[in-house]
C-alpha cells in the first residue's frame, strides 16, 4: 500500500512554495495548476524521461496551452549551447512573462530549465517535476539553477525559486539502479550534516531503500527534504548555513570536472566527497576512526564508490580553487564536527587537507 502523500513547504515569505511527495502525483492537476500563471507553458524534458512521463503530465494539464522542448540526456549536455536551445524554443513559442517553464526530469533538466526560467525576459515562473531520487531530495529544491563550464561545475547560474515541486515516487520505479544509488549519496549527506538519528535510520533501512520499498523511499525523501527546506528558509542565497548542503561537493565537483562531465554521476562523486570530508575531519581531530569507517561502510553498502580517481593533487587544488565557497583565496570546506553536525570553515589545518588529497588523488 502506497504511503499517504506528504507536503512540505519552503518558507520564503511571499515566495514560499510546496514540495509534494507521494505516488501518482504527476497526474494530479490540483497539485500543479494553482501554481502556474495563465499563459503558455514550456515543458522541458529529455529523450529518456519524456516517453515515460510526458503523456501523464499532458493529461493532467489538458486544456492548457503547452509546448515541449526535448533535450538529449546526460550531464555532458548541461551547457550554454543546450540552454540556447531552450531559449530558441521559448522564442518560437512566444512565451512571455505570463508563461512558465516546467522541468520534467533529473538534476540536469531541472538545473538547465530552471536557469532558462530565471533569465528569460528577466524571469518567468518555473515548476519542478523531478524524476530521479537525487533531484527529488536535492536539485529540484531551493532555487539553485546552473549550467557547467569547462573550467568547473555549475559556474554559470542564478537563484530562481520554483512555484511548486512535485516528487512522484512512481518515477523511481523506472530509475536505473546506478541512478538510484547516486541519489542515496545526497540522502546520506543530509543525515551527516544535520540528523544523527536519520543516519541511524539509513543504516537500518538501507536494504529497503535499495529494494525500492515505497514507504521507505517516501520517509527518506521526506526527511532529507525537510533538512534542506529548513536550511533554504534560513539562508536562501547560501551566504551562511545553506552552504552546509555542500558537504562533499568541493571534492565532488573537482572529480566531475577533471574526469569529464558525465563520466561520474554527480551522486557518485558526492559519495567520494563525503568520504574525503570525513577523512579530513578525522585529521582535524573531530571524528574518530570508527566514525569515518561508519561513513565509508554506509556508502559502500549503498553500492557507491569510496575511492577517488587519480587526478593529481595540483589539479585537485586548481579545481577546488574555483569552488563558490572560496573566500580571499582560501578554500572553505564543509567538515564534520561529529556525525550529524557539520560546519563550513576556512579555519582548518592545511596539512590535513594536503594529507588527504595526497593519499586519495595524487
Amino acid at each position: 500500500m502506497a504511503p499517504s502523500p506528504l507536503t512540505l513547504s519552503i518558507e520564503l515569505g511571499a515566495r514560499s512554495y510546496p514540495i509534494h511527495i507521494g505516488a501518482g502525483l504527476l497526474g494530479e492537476r490540483s497539485l500543479i495548476e494553482p501554481h502556474l500563471p495563465a499563459g503558455r507553458l514550456l515543458l522541458v524534458s529529455n529523450t529518456t524521461v519524456a516517453p515515460l512521463y510526458l503523456p501523464k503530465v499532458r493529461a493532467a494539464l489538458a486544456g492548457r496551452d503547452l509546448v515541449e522542448c526535448i533535450l538529449p540526456d546526460g550531464e555532458a549536455t548541461k551547457t550554454l549551447e543546450t540552454l540556447g536551445r531552450i531559449y530558441d524554443r521559448l522564442a518560437e513559442a512566444r512565451i512571455n512573462r505570463d508563461g512558465a517553464v516546467l522541468a520534467l526530469g533529473g538534476g540536469v533538466v531541472g538545473d538547465i530549465a530552471g536557469l532558462a526560467a530565471a533569465t528569460w525576459q528577466r524571469g518567468i515562473a518555473c515548476a519542478q517535476l523531478p524524476t530521479t531520487l537525487l533531484a527529488q531530495v536535492d536539485s529540484s529544491i531551493g532555487g539553485k539553477t546552473a549550467v557547467n563550464h569547462p573550467a568547473g561545475k555549475n559556474l554559470i547560474g542564478a537563484f530562481h525559486q520554483p512555484r511548486v515541486v512535485i516528487a512522484d515516487l512512481d518515477t523511481l520505479r523506472t530509475l536505473p539502479d546506478r541512478e538510484l544509488k547516486a541519489g542515496l549519496a545526497e540522502v546520506i549527506k543530509c543525515a551527516l550534516i544535520r540528523d544523527a538519528k536519520f543516519l541511524d535510520w539509513l543504516e537500518r533501512e538501507l536494504p529497503r531503500l535499495l529494494a525500492r520499498d515505497t514507504s521507505a523511499l517516501a520517509e527518506a525523501i521526506g526527511r532529507a527534504c525537510a533538512i534542506k527546506a529548513a536550511l533554504v528558509a534560513e539562508d536562501e542565497r547560501e551566504s551562511g548555513a545553506r552552504a552546509l548542503l555542500n558537504l562533499g561537493h568541493t571534492f565532488a565537483h573537482a572529480i566531475e570536472t577533471a574526469a569529464g562531465y558525465g563520466e561520474w554521476l554527480h551522486g557518485e562523486a558526492v559519495a567520494i566527497g563525503l568520504v574525503l570530508a570525513a577523512e579530513t575531519s578525522e585529521r582535524q581531530g573531530w571524528l574518530g576512526p570508527a566514525e569515518v569507517r561508519r561513513v565509508r561502510t554506509l556508502i559502500e553498502r549503498a553500492g557507491l564508490p569510496v575511492k577517488a580517481p587519480r587526478i593529481g593533487i595540483a589539479r585537485a587544488y586548481e579545481l577546488m580553487a574555483l569552488d563558490k565557497k572560496v573566500e580571499g583565496g582560501r578554500i572553505r570546506l564543509v567538515l564534520l564536527k561529529s556525525l550529524g553536525d557539520a560546519i563550513v570553515t576556512g579555519d582548518y589545518d592545511a596539512r590535513a587537507l594536503d594529507a588527504v588529497l595526497t593519499a586519495e588523488v595524487a
